[in-house]
């Protein structure tokens, strides 16, 4: 079965990663389009799902560079507003695990300037499900157009969220004041064990599922590096290992793994409503395809998510 149209709506921002300079007084500085919701609708383009990004594109150098890239991924721009506003820019830093940690240069920039107008537009006929998150949920003026975006999408799509908190550009109180909303909202939330320690600070995974499942969500999945994935179906749970790999950092991991989740369930039809035929079975063939889609992620620097044609070569090396 060929997968429907996956939707995804948010931010498109550059990475900056230092590099040596020349002169010990430089700072070369290597970019990279990213952004989380971007990330994703580039590795479900890559995995040949039809993606459509509703994105605010800058027409500066930044802007042009996004553009490109997710054009030269298959991603459907037909939706995506020329902006007027300045990208966002976010500097990386890679600790020795190839951990990133991020400075973000955020003000007024175009990710966050959703109107109502812009959205109401957007034909979602053909869209089995909506994928947002991360900051275009919580920045301000766009953050409650999307909530209503969402709301709008709901009653003929599979919604998915991913928070993916960022506590140095918004406070996470922020993020928690409107996580039961999300989950009403959301089938499927999926999130990283760090943001689950900033969500909800101290609280073991399972019982943080439980919350979740109680605030609305359907399938809870919690990824936790190299330890693998929790995945929780009404209370239903599984574990899945990761995939070894040799990792160059983990930047875009988390949306790799939410774009193999989505595109696995998507292409066995499952998405499209309210996953009433999902089974822990279809969960856990799911989740381990998207630590495969994560794995080949984190062996590459930057946002790179794989092609279908390396998961295919993948797959043939290990016999599967």
């Amino acid at each position: 079965m060929s997968p429907r149209q996956i939707t995804v709506l948010g931010e498109c921002v550059a990475d900056a990663f230092a590099e040596p300079a020349n002169a010990s007084n430089e700072l070369a500085l290597r970019v990279l389009p990213g952004g989380g919701p971007a990330n994703t609708a580039v590795a479900l383009a890559r995995l040949d799902t039809p993606a459509r990004f509703l994105a605010r594109l800058s027409g500066d150098v930044f802007g042009r560079l996004f553009r490109a890239h997710l054009e030269a991924s298959g991603v459907d721009l037909t939706y995506a507003v020329a902006a007027a506003e300045p990208s966002t820019l976010a500097v990386a830093e890679l600790d020795a695990t190839g951990q990133a940690a991020f400075s973000f240069h955020a003000q007024d920039t175009a990710d966050w300037q959703w109107t109502s107008g812009e959205l109401a537009r957007v034909d979602l006929s053909e869209t089995a499900c909506v994928h947002t998150g991360s900051l275009a949920l919580v920045r301000e003026p766009g953050g409650a157009v999307v909530e209503h975006f969402l709301a709008a999408a709901a009653p003929r799509a599979t919604i998915s969220i991913d928070p993916n908190v960022r506590p140095l550009l918004v406070h996470p109180e922020v993020y928690r004041a409107r996580l039961a909303h999300w989950c009403a909202l959301a089938d499927v939330f999926r999130l990283s064990e760090d943001d689950l320690e900033l969500l909800l600070p101290g609280t073991p995974p399972e019982q943080a599922c439980d919350i979740w499942h109680a605030a609305g969500a359907r399938l809870v999945v919690i990824t936790r590096g190299a330890d693998g994935a929790l995945a929780s179906l009404d209370g239903e749970r599984i574990q899945v290992p990761a995939v070894p790999t040799r990792v160059a950092d983990t930047v875009g991991a988390g949306d790799s793994f939410t774009a193999g989740l989505l595109h696995h369930l998507g292409a066995r039809g499952l998405l499209g409503g309210r996953l009433t035929e999902l089974g822990l079975d279809d969960v856990a063939e799911a989740c381990l395809f998207a630590t495969r889609v994560a794995a080949l992620t984190c062996a590459v620097s930057g946002p790179n998510p794989p092609w279908q044609s390396q998961l295919a070569q993948l797959a043939a090396a290990d016999g599967v």
